[in-house]
C-alpha cells in the first residue's frame, strides 16, 4: 500500500477555489506510483474540508487514479507554530500509517515551517517514509535528505562538549560576581574598580591562567565606556607586519593583499577599550606607534600618511617581568611607564585558597552543563577527599590548568563522583626545571652543612605530603624513597608532623 500524509495548506484551499492545482493535488495526480490512501491534517476552515476532498477525489478519478480513500482528520494543535502539539499530532500520524504502508510519502510543501520541521524529523526514524515537495510550476520532486539525525545530534552535542573544554573558563565576567572570598582577591578588585572609574591606561600582571582577560573585562564593563567596543588582541599571535596592521589598519595597496581600506582595533574601539594581552610581545617599530597613540591619541594607518585621532582606553596585560625587559633593551621604558599608571597584579591561584573551592564549583557546572545536551551524559560531581585534593595542588597553570585537569578527570570518569584518585589520574606531570647556582665560599665563611641539607629535606618531604593529599606512599613515590617507612623515618628525624 502507498500512502501519502500531508497538512492541508492555504494554498492548496485557495487553488481549490480557483480550480486549479497545488501541492496536494499535483503530488495525488503525478506520483510515479499511484497513492491507495491520502490522509491530510488540518485545524483550521472545516467547512472548506469536504468540499476540498471531493475535489481531490474527482481530479483523481478523471486520471483512473484510486478516489475513494481521501479524508482530512482534524489536527489537535495549539497554534500552527506550535511545535510541540505538532511534535505529538506528527508522531501519532507517522507511526500509525508506517506500519499499515509498503511506502509512506510525506509532504513537505503544505503547511507551516514547524510541521516540515517535524515531519522530516520524526519521518527520518522510519525506515519506510520518503519525502515528496512540488515546484511553483506544480512539478513533484522526491527529496532525499542524507542526514542521521540521531548521529548528527550525538555529534553535534560531542563537539559542544569539546569546545566548552577547550575554551576559556567563563567564570563571571562583573566586578559584582568575580571570585573574591580571600582577602587577597578582595584587594585585588577594589583596587580594579578605582582603576575602572579613572580614565587612566591599566596594566595587569599575572602569570598564566590567572584570569587577566577576565579582569581587563570587568574594568570596561565598571567603566564609563561599558557601552562601547571592547577589542582584544594576542599581541603574540601575529608576525610584525599583521600586527601593525591589525591595530593601526591599513590603506588600500599597502601591501600584497590589500585590496581595500582596512580600519585596525583603534579605530574599531573608537570611544571604547583596546586590551593588549601579551603586549611584552610586541615589536620596538609597533611600541613606538602604540605610545603615539596614547600620548597624542593619534594613529596613521599602514601605508598611509594621514593622521587619524582616535579616544581607546588601552588595558595592557602580560606574564613577562615589563621591568626586566625594559633593563634589557627590549621594551621601551617611556611606554612601560605610560601604561603602568593603574597596576594590577592578579594573584595565582595557590595564593587565593579560600576562592578554589568556589572557582571549581562553577566550572564543574559549566562541564556539567555543556555536556548534558549528550544523550549518553550523566552530571557529575566531586566528592570531599576531591577537592581537598585540589586545594593541596600549587596548580603552576592556574585557573587554566585546574579547568583542563577538571574537564580531563570528567572525561575519563564513568561515575557519578568524581574522586582524588580521578583528579590525581588527570593531572599533567610537569617537568621541573631544576637549575642548580654555582656555590662560592669565601676563605673565613663557616656553614652547617647538615642543618642546611635537613632544610632542604624538610621542604621537599612537606610539598610531596601536601601535593599528594598527605598520603606517605605516593609522597615517599614523589621522593624517589624506597616505601612509606623511610618516609616516615626521615619525618621523625625532622620533626615533621603527619596529617592524616
Amino acid at each position: 500500500m502507498n500512502i501519502l500524509l500531508t497538512w492541508l495548506g492555504n494554498k492548496d484551499l485557495d487553488n481549490m477555489e480557483l480550480d486549479q492545482s497545488a501541492a496536494i493535488v499535483t503530488l495525488a495526480t503525478k506520483s510515479s506510483q499511484p497513492f491507495n490512501k491520502i490522509v491530510i491534517l488540518s485545524n483550521q476552515q472545516e467547512q472548506k474540508w469536504h468540499r476540498f476532498e471531493l475535489f481531490v477525489q474527482k481530479r483523481m478519478a478523471t486520471i483512473g487514479r484510486p478516489a475513494e480513500d481521501i479524508k482530512i482528520y482534524n489536527a489537535d494543535i495549539v497554534s500552527p507554530i506550535d511545535y510541540s502539539s505538532i511534535a505529538t499530532v506528527t508522531e501519532k500520524w507517522i507511526s500509525k500509517l508506517s506500519e499499515e504502508a509498503d511506502s509512506l510519502c510525506i509532504n513537505l510543501t503544505s503547511g507551516t515551517p514547524a510541521m516540515t520541521t517535524l515531519s522530516v524529523l520524526i519521518g527520518k526514524g522510519k525506515a519506510n517514509t520518503q519525502f515528496v515537495q512540488t515546484t511553483p510550476k506544480n512539478e513533484m520532486i522526491y527529496v532525499d535528505i542524507p542526514i542521521d539525525f540521531g548521529q548528527e545530534y550525538v555529534k553535534s552535542a560531542s563537539k559542544n562538549i569539546a569546545n566548552t573544554a577547550t575554551s576559556e573558563p567563563k567564570i563571571e565576567q562583573a566586578f559584582s560576581k568575580l571570585t573574591a572570598k580571600s582577602v587577597q582577591m578582595q584587594n585585588v578588585v577594589n583596587k580594579a574598580k578605582k582603576i575602572a572609574a579613572s580614565e587612566v591606561p591599566a596594566l595587569i600582571l599575572g602569570e598564566t591562567g590567572t584570569g587577566k582577560e577576565l579582569m581587563a573585562t570587568a574594568i570596561h564593563k565598571g567603566s564609563l565606556r561599558a557601552n562601547k567596543p571592547l577589542k582584544v588582541i594576542n599581541c603574540g599571535a601575529f608576525a610584525e607586519n599583521l600586527v601593525d596592521s591589525t591595530l593601526f589598519g591599513h590603506k588600500k595597496g599597502a601591501f600584497t593583499g590589500a585590496e581595500k581600506d582596512h580600519p585596525g582595533l583603534f579605530e574599531q574601539a573608537d570611544g571604547g577599550t583596546l586590551f593588549l594581552d601579551e603586549v611584552g610581545e610586541l615589536p620596538p617599530e609597533i611600541q613606538v606607534k602604540l605610545l603615539r597613540a596614547l600620548q597624542q591619541g593619534e594613529i596613521n594607518r599602514l601605508g598611509d600618511t594621514q593622521t587619524t585621532n582616535v579616544d581607546v582606553r588601552v588595558i595592557a596585560a602580560t606574564h613577562k617581568d615589563l621591568s626586566k625587559l625594559v633593563e634589557e633593551g627590549k621594551f621601551r621604558e617611556d611606554l612601560f611607564y605610560r601604561l603602568a599608571v593603574g597596576i594590577i597584579q592578579m594573584p595565582a591561584l595557590r595564593e587565593r585558597i579560600e576562592d578554589i573551592t568556589v572557582i571549581v564549583n562553577q566550572l564543574v557546572e559549566q562541564i556539567n552543563k555543556a555536556a548534558s545536551k549528550h544523550p549518553d551524559y550523566i552530571s557529575k560531581n566531586i566528592s570531599e577527599k576531591g577537592i581537598k585534593f585540589i586545594l593541596s595542588q600549587p596548580w603552576q597553570g592556574n585557573i587554566r590548568e585546574l579547568w583542563s585537569t577538571l574537564n580531563r578527570a570528567f572525561l575519563w570518569s564513568d561515575s557519578q563522583t568524581i574522586t582524588e584518585n580521578d583528579l590525581s589520574s588527570a593531572m599533567i606531570n610537569r617537568a621541573k626545571n631544576e637549575s642548580f647556582t654555582d656555590v662560592t665560599l669565601s676563605y673565613d665563611d663557616k656553614l652547617d652543612i647538615t642543618q642546611l641539607v635537613d632544610k632542604y629535606k624538610k621542604a621537599y618531604i612537606l610539598a610531596a605530603l601536601k601535593a599528594s593529599g598527605n598520603v606517605k606512599s605516593h609522597a615517599a613515590q614523589m621522593l624517589n624513597l624506597k616505601d612509606h617507612q623511610t618516609l616516615s623515618n626521615w619525618m621523625k628525624r625532622l620533626n615533621i608532623k603527619h596529617e592524616k
